[in-house]
């Protein structure tokens, strides 16, 4: 049996800022259930280490790491059969507020270049059996700049198991000053151009893609697009020099936590042979949004309030859109001169527009369940999840043509109705996006068409199954081995 290694800097439930932490949940458990050893490793973030103790959890080893005092502790990821390792140090990781990168400012911690490199160096000393633990893994498994040193600290070690490096959003990179690179130790043969020096710059990130054994996106899209200078955010001449160890793999989402047949979140549930319920959700939501009760299109937006996510397209069109009828639910946080400019729509259309800041897991569940389409305007999208939940909620996408988006939804003027689930603009303009949630409002009244795009959308594979069966070829690959699990 494949022994697997998942790095990861949040995972859900736990902590989240993103999908990261949802892949970081699902993938593992997707792997557990194929019959691998799939073993997290997370940092020990207070909210985690709580847990861990509620659970009885305790202390496996206590050691010390170069200046900081380390334990490591074993527990179960809540509601899988993960192993979910975790990293306390005190130091480093006992940090007040929900951010496992911010401070209650919203400013990056001032030691996170020392942070993640100490949960790297843990990582590489478990991945090579030098903690005294009964486990050790076969693959090790990084994902974004947080993990991305073990495969440099790995590089040179005897016996050491293969990497994986997971690229979930190449626009965070990890990057310190040179100062810090001294400050880390690290070796100076690394500041190197075609190392883990970038323009000047300490690059977590290039360690894992210049040392990984193999490099994967989050959907075959993204794997192409990194590889332009448009999407390549200076790494793409890299990413070309490596295309032979570069694959692009779709995420898949958690089908048991987004299932609208029996979402604990939802007080109405429904499926594709019967959705009827869908109806009710919407009043529901419209009720608990303080909107108005009626049948106008109700347009949702679940996500971070930040320039890749297109806020200034959606800010361009959503007054049009209000005037026309249609309403929104809106939740998200980010950048501030989107949130003030979002707060002042919604307080100028009370009716129409709800906007809640923040995160709230029950809410996200239903406006993705109650709205009519769901909005992706993306200027980029390595992956998305939002777009397949609300496929299979029945609640039609209309999202920007990149990543993942272009991956997973399907416009009926490119596919034909018989295949389509959503529709899709190509132009990088509010002026496209408007167009194509034109399109999308004509169809809503149209209600057999409608129908159609719901029902597409509602029947398809959004699981793990295909996605978890690629990464256990590629663990096979580079473990030589086959028809294990």
């Amino acid at each position: 049996m494949i022994r697997i290694l998942f790095v990861t800097s949040e995972v859900f439930p736990l902590i989240k800022t993103g999908g990261l932490a949802d892949v970081s949940a699902s993938l593992p458990d997707a792997l557990c259930r194929l019959g691998y050893d799939c073993q997290l490793l997370l940092p020990g973030y207070p909210a985690a280490l709580n847990a861990a103790r509620e659970n009885g959890s305790r202390r496996k080893t206590r050691f010390r790491c170069g200046q900081y005092d380390v334990s490591l502790w074993q527990t179960r990821l809540p509601g899988t059969t993960v192993t979910l390792w975790l990293v306390d140090c005190p130091a480093l990781f006992d940090r007040a507020g929900n951010s496992p990168y911010q401070n209650e400012s919203g400013e990056d911690w001032w030691d996170n270049a020392h942070r993640y490199h100490l949960f790297a160096r843990i990582g590489s000393m478990m991945a090579l059996g030098q903690l005294g633990l009964p486990w050790v893994p076969d693959i090790v498994h990084c994902n974004d700049w947080q993990s991305a040193l073990i495969p440099v600290f790995l590089s040179d070690a005897q016996n050491a198991p293969k990497t994986v490096f997971t690229i979930h959003n190449l626009a965070y990179q990890g990057l310190f000053s040179h100062e810090t690179f001294r400050a880390l130790g690290l070796p100076d043969f690394l500041w190197r151009y075609e190392l883990l020096e970038f323009h000047g710059q300490l690059s977590f990130l290039k360690g894992g893609l210049v040392f990984s054994d193999a490099i994967t996106t989050v959907s075959p899209g993204y794997a192409a697009e990194i590889q332009t200078p448009w999407f390549g955010y200076g790494l793409d001449g890299l990413l070309r020099h490596r295309a032979s160890r570069l694959r692009g793999i779709l995420n898949g989402i958690d089908t048991r936590q987004w299932n609208p047949n029996d979402d604990p979140h939802l007080m109405h549930h429904y499926g594709a042979d019967n959705i009827t319920d869908k109806a009710m959700g919407k009043s529901r939501l419209q009720q608990e949004l303080g909107l108005d009760i009626s049948s106008a299109p109700l347009l949702g937006f679940v996500g971070r309030l930040v320039e890749q996510k297109g806020l200034d397209w959606l800010l361009g069109v959503i007054t049009p859109l209000l005037e026309r009828g249609c309403q929104f639910a809106i939740l998200g946080s980010g950048e501030h001169h989107y949130q003030e400019a979002l707060t002042s729509v919604a307080r100028n259309w009370p009716n129409q527009c709800s906007l809640s800041l923040g995160y709230h897991e029950g809410l996200a569940h239903r406006i993705t369940a109650g709205a009519d389409g769901f909005l992706m305007p993306s200027r980029f999208e390595p992956c998305g999840l939002n777009q397949m939940y609300s496929l299979r909620y029945g609640t039609v996408p209309v999202v920007h043509g990149v990543g993942g988006l272009n991956d997973t939804v399907f416009d009926p003027a490119e596919v034909g109705l018989p295949r389509a689930n959503g529709f899709v603009f190509r132009e990088p303009t509010p002026d496209a996006f408007y167009k194509a949630i034109e399109r999308a409002l004509t169809a809503f009244g149209c209600r057999k068409t409608w129908r159609k795009l719901q029902d597409n959308g509602m029947k398809g594979d959004y699981s793990w199954a295909n996605s978890a069966g690629q990464y256990v070829s590629l663990y096979q690959m580079l473990s030589g081995t086959s028809n294990q699990g």
